[in-house]
């Protein structure tokens, strides 16, 4: 039990347990956005990279993740909540960081490129207005075989510390949940997940302010070096101040009784069945645990490809590069409308669940329906942006498909604990984690090849009135419009109405 005293007041530590959560989530989208902030200004330049490379490195990214997402729930139950996300975090902070060292590993395995310096300088003159690429390469004495040596393995070089981040950052959102589970009740779950999920958000806000300025004035490897030194200091506070609600000293008596409530309201709760754990041969047997997947694999994707593609997109549709101000006021605004407007999609269920008198999942899967429609406005982006000339109608769209989208999320990941006893949550988020980095896999990886395709196509290759890149990413803009109806209307097939898991 508790060691603090017992008072008639109830303390409040599970929401600084939620501010933790919150602020882990900003760090680790931070860590993930630096490469697309960087990428099309600086790094594609540096390395010579197509957007076919940059669709592999996400992609391969997405894979891995999905991969490490699997086991990372299953490594988090096993591990403890504590320990299971100080690892994580660790691991994804040190991954961060080893990106710095690229450039300089690059050259030490390419003969015929004396520093990193040259590298920069290549670039600059390759991304110059007219530039002729044979008459570079004869400035610098440096062969085409030179520069597509840098490109491969530059290109290898940050899969692998792409894949140290993926390792990592896959055991972020199964220990955040399982932290949710145990420290709030059904009825307030997606609200606190809301609310932690909104660093998810309030990361990919920072980053636009923070990143590309970084980058322009002390280069993109410090960008890399000093948002990932962050997690460390994360990992530093949360050892002082993380244990279960009946072994903390910050939570008394009366908060303890209101975070055990289900257990105390539910007539014949077994908590023996809490503690079994779920292997992952049994979790594959429920419906639930394929209804939260396919979730996941549907939409997950979508908010992948506006995170990682939406810099490249602004440069390459109107110009816009990340570090100007006017692209980090475009990405800044993008995401200042998911940070807000997501918040409310932990409230609604809440409100379904208290004035209407719904369960849990029957009120956040009213929820979901709602938030479904959301997305459908990407439709609008590319043409309005192409009507008007301006590259704030599809910043706004964007922006409010990505707030459906976080909405969603808070919903999806806190039906996990509606069905699901809490020794397994982290086990099944897992799952439905790795089923959402496959779908991202496949729409990054695909996008790239696709924009590749449309460019090099030019005007023969055509889509809804837009020829060449843009039509490509119309294209894809159509499948995020549609993702989360059909992920809505398979979870709804699947599981119908509220059943709770039991272990047997």
């Amino acid at each position: 039990m508790s060691s603090s005293v017992t008072t008639n007041k109830m303390t409040n530590w599970r929401w600084v347990m939620c501010a933790m959560l919150f602020f882990a989530t900003t760090v680790n989208y931070m860590d993930r956005q630096v490469l697309s902030l960087t990428f099309k200004e600086f790094i594609q330049p540096e390395f010579h990279w197509t957007d076919s490379d940059y669709g592999t490195i996400t992609g391969v990214f997405s894979i891995c993740y999905a991969i490490f997402c699997l086991f990372a729930g299953k490594f988090v139950d096993w591990m403890g909540t504590k320990k299971g996300y100080l690892i994580a975090i660790v691991v994804w902070s040190l991954g961060a960081v080893m990106h710095a060292a690229c450039g300089w590993a690059t050259v030490q395995l390419v003969d015929g490129v004396s520093d990193t310096s040259l590298l920069k300088e290549i670039g600059e003159a390759m991304a110059a207005p007219g530039a002729d690429a044979a008459a570079v390469m004869a400035k610098f004495n440096v062969t085409s075989n030179t520069l597509l040596a840098v490109s491969s393995i530059s290109v290898w070089l940050f899969l692998a510390c792409r894949m140290i981040l993926g390792l990592g950052e896959a055991g972020n959102f199964p220990a955040a949940i399982k932290v949710t589970a145990e420290y709030f009740p059904k009825k307030d779950r997606a609200f606190a997940t809301s609310i932690f999920n909104a660093g998810a958000s309030v990361g990919a806000l920072a980053a636009p302010a923070t990143i590309p300025l970084l980058a322009k004035s002390l280069g993109w490897e410090m960008a890399f070096i000093i948002i990932g030194l962050l997690g460390f200091v994360w990992a530093g506070i949360w050892i002082f101040v993380y244990d279960k609600p009946a072994e903390s000293k910050f939570v008394n008596e009366a908060e303890l009784r209101y975070v055990n409530q289900d257990e105390d309201n539910e007539a014949g709760a077994n908590v023996q069945a809490e503690e079994k754990q779920l292997s992952f041969a049994k979790a594959f047997t429920y419906k639930q645990t394929w209804s939260f997947a396919f979730g996941k694999f549907m939409t997950d994707g979508v908010w992948w490809f506006f995170l990682f593609w939406a810099p490249a997109y602004f440069q390459d549709q109107f110009g816009h590069k990340a570090s100007d101000p006017m692209g980090i006021a475009l990405i800044f605004t993008l995401y200042a409308i998911v940070t807000f407007l997501s918040l409310f999609g932990g409230y609604l269920p809440k409100l379904f669940v208290e004035k209407k008198g719904m369960n849990p999942y029957q009120g956040r899967m009213l929820a979901m329906l709602i938030f479904a429609f959301f997305p459908v406005l990407a439709l609008f982006a590319q043409p309005l942006g192409d009507y008007f000339q301006s590259a704030w109608w599809p910043a706004i769209i964007i922006g409010l498909v990505g707030a459906g989208h976080q909405a969603w999320s808070a919903n999806i990941f806190s039906t996990t604990g509606d069905m699901f006893p809490k020794s397994a949550v982290a086990t099944i988020t897992g799952i439905g984690a790795m089923a959402g980095g496959i779908g991202s896999f496949l729409i990054n990886k695909g996008s790239g090849v696709l924009f590749d395709y449309a460019a090099g196509q030019g005007e023969a290759f055509q889509f809804m009135g837009f020829s060449g890149k843009p039509a490509g990413y119309m294209i894809v803009f159509c499948v995020c419009a549609v993702a989360y109806l059909i992920g809505w209307s398979v979870m709804k097939m699947l599981v119908p109405k509220y059943k709770p898991v039991v272990i047997d």
